[in-house]
Order: structure tokens, then C-alpha cells, then sequence
């Protein structure tokens, strides 16, 4: 049985600019992902319980590093850069682009992703490009359909279920998972909940196990 994890007790540690400056790969870490206005810093502060652990702003684009929110010694949630939005140079972009890439591709100690999108614009195009990546490595992904509150509960599991049609026909059903969430009704919290636990469940020592007889 695996111990459940208090998300609540989540502290900030340090932002990265780059891959190489990131904590050290001990123990198990999950990503954040999502376009800069697909509510992502809402949804950990929901997670979390804490509304100032992850920075939100009005202006999208405000999360620019990898930043690091420590549940334990061993145990990580990652907030990742948000991708996909105009209005930054196009340097600046591709730079966010490529260290993302090479975290989500490189990162030994990364046990899944969380793709956070917009329920009322799923699956755009750098959203399939994320799952692409994860894909290419075979690491889990959770889709959230946040902002689910904007629709009535027929339109939001209409949506739900066009997303899981989407990765039926893509053959990736298996690796990837999605779900409706809603930082302002605070729905969805524990199926997420579930999820992280599983991932960020730390592997028990062959000879810590008991032994039979």
C-alpha cells in the first residue's frame, strides 16, 4: 500500500534556468506542463493549498524556469515554463522550447507529466507536441482539462470524451490518461491526488522487504 503523499506541505526550493542547473536526480519528481494560459500555476496552488506557492498572473508567460516545489526530501512537483505563448520574442521561445525538450527527454528522476489545457481549446498544437516528446520516451502523461467550471458538466464530459477518442485513435490511451479540473470549484483534486501518489510512490529496497518463513 502505498503511503499518501500531504501535497500540502509543498515548499518552494529553487528556479532553473536550464536542465544542468536543476536539484540533483535522487528520488522521484513530477512536471507541470501547459500553455501559458492553460491555468497551470492555479491548478498546483489548488493541489497544494497553498495560493501564493506557485507565482499566477494575469499577464501569461510569467513562469520562465523550471521551477522546483519540494513535497519532501525525495518527492518533487516541477513547474515547467508555459509554452505557446505569442507575445515573447521568438529567441526567448525557442529557448523555452529546447530546455523543455531536453528535461522532459534527459531528466532520470521525471516518473510522469501532468499536461494541463484549456477545456474549451484542448489539444492545440504545442500541447501535441508535449505529448510527442513523452511519447518518444514512453513516460506517463495526465491530461487536465482545466477551467472545467466554464462549461456546464454535459459540455465538459462531452470534451472529456472527445479528448479520450483523440488518444484511442492515436494508440496512446495506454500512457496517457486525461481527466476534467476545476481550480475554482476545486474539482478533480483527488483523482489527481491519485495519480501523483502512483508516480511519485518511491521503490522499496529489495532487502528492506520482509522475508518469508
Amino acid at each position: 500500500m502505498t503511503d499518501s503523499i500531504n501535497f500540502r506541505k509543498a515548499y518552494y526550493v529553487q528556479s532553473a534556468p536550464t536542465l544542468r542547473e536543476c536539484p540533483p536526480e535522487t528520488g522521484a519528481e513530477v512536471a507541470f506542463a501547459g500553455r501559458s494560459n492553460a491555468g497551470k500555476s492555479s491548478a498546483i496552488n489548488t493541489l497544494t493549498g497553498n495560493g501564493k506557492l506557485a507565482r499566477t498572473s494575469k499577464t501569461p508567460g510569467r513562469t520562465q524556469m523550471i521551477n522546483y516545489f519540494f513535497l519532501n526530501d525525495d518527492q518533487r512537483l516541477v513547474d515547467l515554463p508555459g509554452y505557446g505563448f505569442a507575445k515573447v520574442p521568438l529567441a526567448t521561445k525557442q529557448k523555452w522550447d529546447k530546455h523543455l525538450s531536453e528535461y522532459l527527454q534527459e531528466r532520470q528522476t521525471l516518473r510522469g507529466m501532468v499536461l494541463l489545457m484549456d477545456i474549451r481549446h484542448p489539444m492545440q498544437e504545442f500541447d501535441t507536441m508535449v505529448l510527442n516528446w513523452a511519447v518518444e520516451v514512453e513516460m506517463p502523461v495526465h491530461i487536465l482539462l482545466t477551467k472545467a467550471d466554464k462549461f456546464k458538466r454535459g459540455k465538459a464530459n462531452g470534451t472529456l470524451l472527445q479528448v479520450k477518442k483523440h488518444l484511442q485513435e492515436a494508440q496512446v490511451e495506454d500512457l496517457v490518461s486525461v481527466q476534467t479540473f476545476s481550480s475554482l470549484k476545486k474539482e478533480g483534486v483527488k483523482e489527481l491526488e491519485r495519480v501523483l501518489n502512483q508516480w511519485l510512490a518511491l521503490e522499496t529496497e529489495a532487502e528492506d522487504l520482509p522475508t518469508e518463513g
